[in-house]
């Protein structure tokens, strides 16, 4: 474990990253292309400082302080008691940039020289620089580039400061390499998607001599605020749990289920659109909430409309639970949200509210709208691992093409989930019906009967097994053929 001292950054999640913040005095790179977000962490940084005191300053080598004040205003933020300096590279005045008297080496120290002025008349205790693409501008030499940085270095050092150094990634290939001469170094990255909102995403490259959480985490600039959503390891999350039963109140599935859901594990509800999936999760919320549990439900495709007037439907009182709260309900729309942040969440109503059952509805719209995000499988598997831990049962529903025949299953992730309940259509007696049966349980056992299901005004029902049909699973079930003769004996 790091004995070192370390300084918040103003956002307390990505200090969860930093496994408690930035090492105090040292000199740190955030580092991303234009609109990654660099000054806004910057602005929180210093924020931060000064709501705690802090003398702080902010040295601009690219915009103008109105521009900055305008940054922070458009966040709610005030830079009061922020010192504000714009420090303009030779080079990038006007009137010097043809001329042949003020060559590179001169251009980069007087720069350079600038900011130590800055910083000695400021006297701050955290400094943000931003950006240094504006000095390898003067710089036609790597080498020269790396002498002044380093001279930089050893000063800010000697100021006892922590320092921040903004960095555009403007140079291609990178011939002037920071990463080498910091103390730290973070990586803030923006992804464009085919449809909806970019996704943002930021790792800690080193932080030397401390300890970080490694991996891309997903964050968000908001109109108030900026979020780091830390990437989950459910290992690290192992709590107390049981191993009790929870039942649906409807004793012909609880029969078929042993008995009940086990607490800490997943459980996935397949079947065509319209059989009953999110009716038969609806169950469980409910009578949940009449325990006086908290249960949270992620719909990807349902309003909120429409979910309370399924319950009342139902003669459920599912909607007076989920204007009180004991229900929490959140309509998601995955095109202008990342997978870190809905799994964030997910996490806030775990930890924070406590929640016993969590509901996803549907996973189909969580992977397939998601397309271009890489691993999301791996995350739905760390997620579900987590909730294990927190003994919560979670509820995934996921829907099938097709209707009667050639039902199947376009993500073929069952094998992720603990309990498997499958739903079905099938054709008798001049009507469609409703089929439900148990294909798998890990934890104990379960009944392997098929019965039929179905949605009136006093709620979700579950009749007796289904006999004399053959192939109700496929759809188009048969009477079942009765053997003439018995079969044959084997013998050894």
């Amino acid at each position: 474990m790091s004995d070192l001292e370390k300084i918040h950054t103003g956002i307390p999640e990505l200090d969860m990253v930093l496994r408690g913040g930035l090492p105090k005095q040292r000199i740190h790179l955030i580092e991303g292309r234009p609109g990654s977000g660099k000054t806004t962490i910057g602005l929180r940084f210093l924020i931060d400082g000064a709501e705690k005191g802090e003398k702080c300053l902010y040295i601009s080598l690219s915009e103008t302080v109105e521009e900055l004040r305008a940054t922070a205003a458009s966040h709610g933020w005030s830079l009061d008691g922020i010192g504000l300096r714009e420090v303009v590279p030779a080079e990038a005045q006007l009137g010097r940039q043809q001329s042949v008297l003020f060559p590179s080496e001169v251009e980069l120290g007087q720069t350079i020289s600038a900011i130590t002025e800055a910083v000695q008349e400021e006297g701050p205790r955290r400094v943000v620089i931003d950006s240094m693409s504006e000095l390898r501008m003067v710089a036609d030499d790597p080498m020269r580039y790396r002498r002044q940085i380093v001279a930089l270095k050893r000063f800010l050092l000697q100021q006892n400061c922590t320092t921040l150094l903004m960095d555009d990634l403007t140079d291609e290939p990178r011939q002037y390499d920071l990463q080498g001469t910091v103390h730290g170094v973070i990586t803030l990255e923006q992804r464009e998607r085919e449809f909806g909102a970019a996704r943002r995403r930021l790792r800690v490259v080193k932080m030397r001599g401390a300890e970080f959480q490694s991996g891309w985490h997903d964050f968000a600039i908001t109109e108030r605020e900026v979020y780091v959503f830390p990437s989950l390891i459910a290992d690290e999350h192992k709590g107390e749990r049981t191993r009790d039963t929870i039942t649906s109140e409807i004793p012909a599935l609880d029969t078929m289920l042993g008995g009940g859901l086990m607490r800490g594990t997943s459980v996935m509800i397949l079947g065509p659109t319209g059989v009953g999936k999110s009716s038969l999760a609806l169950q469980y919320a409910n009578v949940a909430a009449e325990r006086q549990e908290h249960v949270a439900y992620f719909a990807f495709d349902e309003s909120r409309e429409t979910l309370i007037d399924r319950a009342n439907g139902l003669s459920m009182r599912a909607a007076d639970a989920i204007r009180n709260g004991t229900i929490y309900w959140e309509r998601i729309n995955p095109s202008r949200i990342s997978p870190g942040e809905f799994i964030w969440k997910v996490r806030r109503q775990v930890e924070d509210q406590g929640a016993a059952v969590v509901v996803i509805d549907s996973l189909n719209s969580y992977l397939e709208t998601m397309h271009e995000e890489k691993a999301l499988m791996l995350q739905m598997h760390e997620l579900l691992s987590y909730l294990s831990h927190q003994g919560v049962l979670s509820i995934l529903i996921v829907g099938q093409s097709g209707l009667l025949d050639n039902v199947g299953d376009p993500l073929d992730i069952a094998f992720i989930s603990d309990t498997v309940i499958l739903m079905r259509y099938f054709e008798a007696e001049g009507e469609v019906r409703k089929a439900i049966s148990i294909v798998k349980k890990r934890p104990g056992r379960h009944e392997s009967s098929i019965r039929e299901f179905s949605l009136t005004s006093a709620g979700v029902a579950v009749g007796p097994q289904l006999g004399g049909f053959e192939g109700v699973l496929t759809g188009v079930p048969r009477a079942a053929q009765e053997d003439s003769d018995p079969p044959p004996v084997q013998h050894d």
